[in-house]
C-alpha cells in the first residue's frame, strides 16, 4: 500500500514537472526595495538610481529567467512618514527548461523586457539610532514587451496551453522596516525589510492550471513574501532581496 502510494506521488511530481506553465515574465519581480532619506539623514530629500541583476524560475520551477534593471527614484522624510516613487526599465532572457525539442512550439530562450513605475510611503518613529518603520504601502505597475509577451499571446490565441497573457501587472503589499545606522558613524546604513503583497487582476490560469483549486487555497497562493537588506555608505548603497527570486543591486544617491 504504502509502495502504491509513493508510486503515484512520483508520477504526480512528474507529470507537475513535466507541465509548462508560461507566466509574465515579471510576474512577482516588480517590487523592489525603494530607498528613501532617514530621519537621521541631512538631507531630507534625494534621489537613487541603480542598477541590478535579478535570477528566478517560473511559476512551476522548470525555467529560468534572468534579467538586468536600471532603477531611478526619489524619496522624501518627513515629521513620522516617509514617500518615495520612480521609474525602471527591464531587459532580460526567458530560457526554457525543456529538453524535448519535437515539442510543438518549442523554443530555447526569449527576449523580454519591461518599464514601469513604483510608489512606497511608511510610517515611521525614531528612537535612538533607528527609524522603525512599522507599517508601509508599495505598489508596482508594470508593461512587459519583446518576444516572451509576444510567444504567450500566440499561445493563448491558440488555446490548449496554460498560460497567462498579461502583459501588464499592478501588484500592492503592506511592509514593515527597520533602518538605522552605525554606533558613532552616520555614514553607514543598514536597513531591513519585510514585504507581503499580490499581484491584482484576472489570472487565467485560475481557470486552467488551477481550476481545481479552492478560493482559500488560489488566495495563498497568490500573495508572495519578500525580504531586502539595505547598506548605504555616504552615497553609494546596495540592497540584497530575496523572495522566489535573488535580485543584487548596487547605486548612487545625489
Amino acid at each position: 500500500m504504502k509502495f502504491k502510494i509513493l508510486i503515484t506521488i512520483s508520477c504526480l511530481f512528474l507529470l507537475s514537472a513535466c507541465t509548462h506553465v508560461y507566466s509574465p515574465a515579471l510576474y512577482h519581480q516588480d517590487i523592489a526595495y525603494q530607498p528613501k532619506p532617514a530621519s537621521f539623514d541631512t538631507e531630507k530629500a534625494a534621489s537613487y538610481i541603480s542598477a541590478g541583476l535579478n535570477t528566478y524560475t517560473n511559476t512551476n520551477l522548470n525555467d529560468a529567467v534572468v534579467s538586468g534593471q536600471l532603477n531611478l527614484s526619489r524619496g522624501y522624510v518627513f515629521d513620522n512618514f516617509n514617500i518615495a516613487y520612480g521609474a525602471f526599465g527591464v531587459l532580460g532572457d526567458y530560457q526554457n527548461g525543456s529538453s524535448d525539442q519535437s515539442k510543438a512550439n518549442y523554443f530555447n530562450d526569449k527576449f523580454f523586457g519591461a518599464v514601469g513605475g513604483r510608489a512606497s510611503i511608511n510610517a515611521y518613529v525614531h528612537s535612538d539610532r533607528a527609524d522603525f518603520r512599522f507599517i508601509g504601502l508599495e505598489a508596482a505597475y508594470s508593461h512587459e514587451f519583446g518576444d516572451y509577451a509576444t510567444y504567450r499571446q500566440m499561445l493563448q490565441n491558440q488555446g490548449g496551453y496554460y498560460v497567462d497573457p498579461r502583459t501588464d501587472l499592478f501588484t500592492i503589499g503592506l511592509t514593515t522596516e527597520v533602518i538605522f545606522h552605525n554606533q558613532n558613524n552616520n555614514d553607514f546604513e543598514h536597513g531591513i525589510r519585510g514585504f507581503l503583497g499580490t499581484t491584482v487582476g484576472h489570472n487565467n490560469l485560475n481557470d486552467t492550471y488551477y481550476k481545481d483549486e479552492t478560493a482559500t487555497t488560489r488566495m495563498f497562493r497568490s500573495l508572495f513574501p519578500k525580504a531586502s537588506y539595505f547598506i548605504k555608505y555616504k552615497d553609494y548603497f546596495g540592497t540584497i532581496e530575496a523572495g522566489n527570486a535573488i535580485f543584487l543591486r548596487v547605486g548612487y544617491k545625489f
